[in-house]
């Protein structure tokens, strides 16, 4: 089960700030963490009230309580915050999808189920950071919608590699659509896009998880398997 410990704001912003330390003018670290915390946290929010081009720093001083100048100490403007934000979702997504011990990498299907479990609790860990990215991707500035637009491709290609994996393995169908990590990606991204649909049909994220899995190794089991389950 995924540690929710690590997703909070502060220990999010605390990534960011050991990967921007360069541009970040503020040296105390535990006052710049707390700070960064709080203009995330309110820019996060306000997105999603206003939307962040609307957004103005202004806006985002008076929510965070962080003075404008106080703002320029941590970033030169709207698009460097921008890209803070949309680094450290690809930074987690990288790193906790990495994560699988040995005993469920040298299976596939168990590999694939765990991908699909530990990326649904990873959004739900950090369900503001990822609404935002999905969101506001239309309205990113070119290099930010590069981003985006390759936080999704490293997402596929993890999946895409596992299905390979097993249909090299034969654990899954040698006909196993090459569209598969693709539209695998839509479901994962339905979870947090479209919360509202599954709280009012009373769906739980553990059922929304073993749902997406089962869908998922149905579309990647041998065309025998399915025969023989269903003669």
């Amino acid at each position: 089960m995924l540690d929710t410990d690590r997703f909070t704001a502060e220990a999010l912003c605390a990534e960011i700030l050991e990967r921007h330390r360069s541009t970040i003018a503020v040296k105390k670290p535990a006052f710049a963490v707390r700070k960064l915390s709080l203009i995330v946290t309110a820019a996060l929010e306000l997105s999603n009230q206003k939307g962040f081009q609307a957004m103005s720093l202004r806006d985002l001083s008076a929510k965070s309580g962080v003075s404008m100048g106080g703002l320029y100490a941590y970033f030169d403007s709207k698009t460097t915050l921008l890209g803070m934000i949309l680094g450290e979702v690809t930074e987690q997504v990288r790193t906790v999808l990495s994560e699988a011990s040995p005993d469920v990498t040298e299976t596939p299907a168990a590999h694939l189920d765990w991908l699909i479990e530990t990326h649904i609790r990873l959004t739900e860990a950090m369900l503001p950071w990822f609404t935002f990215a999905f969101i506001e991707a239309k309205n990113f500035p070119l290099a930010e919608r590069r981003m985006a637009t390759d936080s999704e491709k490293l997402t596929e290609a993890i999946f895409a590699d596992v299905i390979s994996a097993g249909m090299k393995s034969g654990d899954f169908g040698p006909d196993t659509s090459p569209l598969l990590p693709a539209l695998i990606k839509p479901l994962l991204q339905d979870w947090y896009v479209k919360r509202a649909k599954y709280r009012r049909r009373g769906v739980k994220i553990d059922v929304y998880i073993e749902t997406v899995q089962r869908l998922v190794r149905s579309a990647c089991t041998p065309c025998d398997d399915i025969r023989s389950t269903q003669g």
